[in-house]
Order: C-alpha cells, then sequence, then structure tokens
C-alpha cells in the first residue's frame, strides 16, 4: 500500500534530503563563497544515506514495525547532521569576516519535522489492524 500519507512525507524527506542540499548553500564561508553540500563529503554522504533511508521504508509497508524503526535510525542521522552544522557554524570565524548560515542548515530540521509526521501515521496504522484484529 504505497499510497498512504507517510509514503508522502518519506517522499518530502527523500526529496529535501537528495535533491536540495545540492541547490541551496548550507553556509559560506569567511570568504564570501557558498558552501554546497557536494563541497563536503561528510555532509553530502550523510544526505544522500538519508534520502537513500526515506526511500527504503517506504517499500517496508508490509512490516510497520521496522518501517518504524528506520524511521528512527533516519531521525537519529538528521540529528548527527544537524549536529555537525551546529559544530560548524560554531567554529566559522565570525568576529573580523562575518559568515552566513545558509538555508541548507535547515533541512534536517524539516526533514525530521516529515519524519515524526510519517512516525505519527505508521503508529496510527498499526492501532487500526490492532484494533481490527482485536474484534475477530
Amino acid at each position: 500500500m504505497l499510497q498512504r500519507i507517510q509514503s508522502i512525507f518519506l517522499l518530502a524527506v527523500a526529496f529535501i534530503n537528495g535533491a536540495l542540499p545540492f541547490w541551496v548553500y548550507v553556509w559560506t564561508d569567511a570568504e564570501g563563497t557558498a558552501v554546497y553540500a557536494q563541497n563536503d563529503l561528510t555532509v553530502s554522504l550523510m544526505f544522500i544515506s538519508s534520502a537513500i533511508l526515506a526511500l527504503i521504508t517506504i517499500f517496508l509497508y508490509k512490516n510497520r514495525k521496522n518501517q518504524f524503526v528506520v524511521n528512527r535510525l533516519n531521525m537519529i542521522l538528521n540529528l548527527i547532521l544537524l549536529g555537525v552544522f551546529v559544530y560548524r557554524s560554531l567554529i566559522l570565524s565570525g568576529e573580523s569576516n562575518i559568515s552566513e548560515k545558509g538555508i541548507g542548515m535547515l533541512l534536517p530540521i524539516i526533514s525530521i519535522v516529515f519524519l515524526v509526521l510519517a512516525n505519527r501515521a505508521i503508529k496510527k496504522d498499526e492501532d487500526l489492524v490492532k484494533s481490527v484484529d482485536r474484534l475477530r
């Protein structure tokens, strides 16, 4: 059943983490040049792995418990990515040359919101199936 609402949320996460980081800049360095996700290998690998996990989660619809667990792992990966961004923004020199944070730093937060919404919908499906099994 790919037509569930959590599939739309997970597709949004796959798009946000798979395509947007390479179009919008993550931050600008002290010289004023924009730094994209493809300029940093660890950041790009984390974004791509999060997008792949979201796509894998879509096709785990037959086992909702595994889908829920993989979603939580994806949330943890996005939290680690957010921690990397916070660390990078704190070590950027900002006293003499002001460096700006880009919109790309907000992408993990948006992804986490969509993953929470998807987990809520998965939980609702699981509760519905349990209630129907109870009536049999």
